[in-house]
């Protein structure tokens, strides 16, 4: 068997069903978007009596975070802790120690809530596939994340070797409190929780604007309109892509670029045993970035990225099981049965990107495929925010929203020329 259809979607029990909004409402928070970070901000706020309504323009999960490869890393793309605390300050420093603590926050209420979500917390190891990588950037950010206090480790190649069943890679540096989850099922399950604690959902109402009313905000939709003191939205790489008229200076600070995931067959426990016997998450230091983990019926799930999208299923398909007999030289002719695709919010700098937008108005776009623990930790930061917690204290930076020029372009060029740049660069093993 092989289809395009999501894996996710596939083997997720279909959670409650939400109604959509019709006439005029009134609650103390409006949130705009139902994945992780609308849904965490929703259950965080509904816990403490705050009453809070989220707008999804399809259905719960429909976005970037029902469709991610679901591992759960707390640590950025790029931008390491010696950097946004040079950059950013105090509010740096905080933040640092947010994302640091991002995974064991989302695997700590996966516990509270009885969120059934295949939640694995096995670690995450960003392996190192040269030893120039390995001095660049496994010791660089073993030696920050130590230094921040964050309960990271050094893994030398036989080491590595050993965990991970290949000796492809050349060390790496890891964090034992990251994992992996099924992101959609993450997603239904932070929608039933936040509803069963009084959060108001609904699905299928599109926010078609935003704007002050008075001393609060109002969010218009189709069919009805909600009046509220406090807005978080929360659309990130999707903000232009449901109604492109909700935030279009929003939408154009953020480059939507298509991530393709694939689920391989079941592996036999002989090669499963010797292919990350320790189930870990996985994602190495390529450009081109190489992952990889399980899900709950022993599937491998990877990806990979195209730089042109032609008859994208069948080469990416091909691609990717060849990279994996590479890789894993036991695991012969790896069958893949199914792809789908996603969109990665990527920022010009790879940091993500906060915005305060009125009065007790707030947005934060740019996961940079670092999105599962950080989106979910953020939920409980910014029901802080609406709640009164002085700026000065909050765990993110604000930042003003830069659109970027000539977004129409670059959104049809930047990836071929990324991606070709990337790949260059790995070849060359130039940092």
């Amino acid at each position: 068997m092989t289809t395009s259809t999501s894996l996710w979607r596939a083997f997720t029990p279909v959670g409650p069903t939400y109604d959509q909004l019709n006439g005029t409402t009134e609650t103390d928070v409006t949130v705009i978007g139902a994945g992780f970070t609308g849904l965490s901000t929703a259950l965080h706020l509904a816990k403490t009596g705050t009453s809070v309504t989220v707008l999804e323009a399809e259905d719960v999960g429909f976005g970037a975070s029902g469709r991610n490869n679901g591992q759960v890393i707390p640590v950025l793309t790029r931008a390491d802790p010696d950097a946004l605390t040079a950059r950013f300050g105090e509010a740096g420093e905080r933040f640092v120690r947010l994302i640091g603590g991002s995974a064991a926050t989302l695997f700590d209420l996966v516990r509270e809530h009885g969120l059934e979500c295949e939640a694995e917390q096995s670690g995450w190891v960003q392996p190192a596939h040269s030893p120039g990588r390995f001095k660049a950037i496994s010791e660089n950010r073993y030696r920050q994340w130590i230094k921040h206090g964050t309960e990271v480790e050094l893994l030398d190649k036989a080491e590595l070797e050993r965990r991970i069943g290949t000796n492809f890679f050349f060390g790496g540096f890891g964090n034992r409190t990251g994992g992996h989850i099924n992101p959609l099922a993450l997603t239904r399950e932070l929608a039933r929780a936040a509803a069963e604690n009084g959060a108001v959902i609904h699905e299928h109402s599109p926010a078609l604007s935003y704007e002050r009313d008075g001393e609060g905000w109002l969010v218009r939709t189709p069919q009805g309109t909600i009046h509220s003191r406090a807005l978080v939205v929360a659309t990130n790489a999707y903000t232009g892509e449901m109604t492109p008229g909700l935030a279009p200076r929003l939408a154009r600070s953020v480059m939507p670029v298509t991530s393709w995931q694939l689920a391989t067959a079941p592996l036999s426990e002989n090669v499963r045993s010797t292919v990350v016997p320790d189930r870990q998450a996985i994602s190495d230091t390529h450009g081109d970035l190489h992952f990889f983990r399980y899900d709950a019926r022993n599937r491998l799930i990877t990806g990979g990225a195209l730089a042109l999208p032609f008859n994208g299923h069948q080469r990416i398909r091909a691609r990717i099981a060849k990279r994996l007999e590479r890789i894993f030289p036991q695991y012969v002719e790896p069958e893949i049965e199914y792809s789908w695709t996603g969109y990665v919010g990527a920022t010009r700098d790879h940091t993500p990107h906060f915005h305060k937008l009125g009065p007790n108005g707030w947005t934060w776009i740019g996961c940079n495929g670092r999105g599962v623990s950080l989106s979910v930790a953020l939920g409980g930061e910014l029901a802080k925010a609406v709640q009164g917690v002085p700026e000065q204290d909050l765990a993110f930076p604000l930042t003003e929203i830069e659109p970027l020029p000539l977004h129409k372009f670059l959104r049809l060029t930047s990836r071929p020329f990324t991606l070709t740049l990337y790949r260059y660069r790995d070849w060359r093993d130039i940092g």
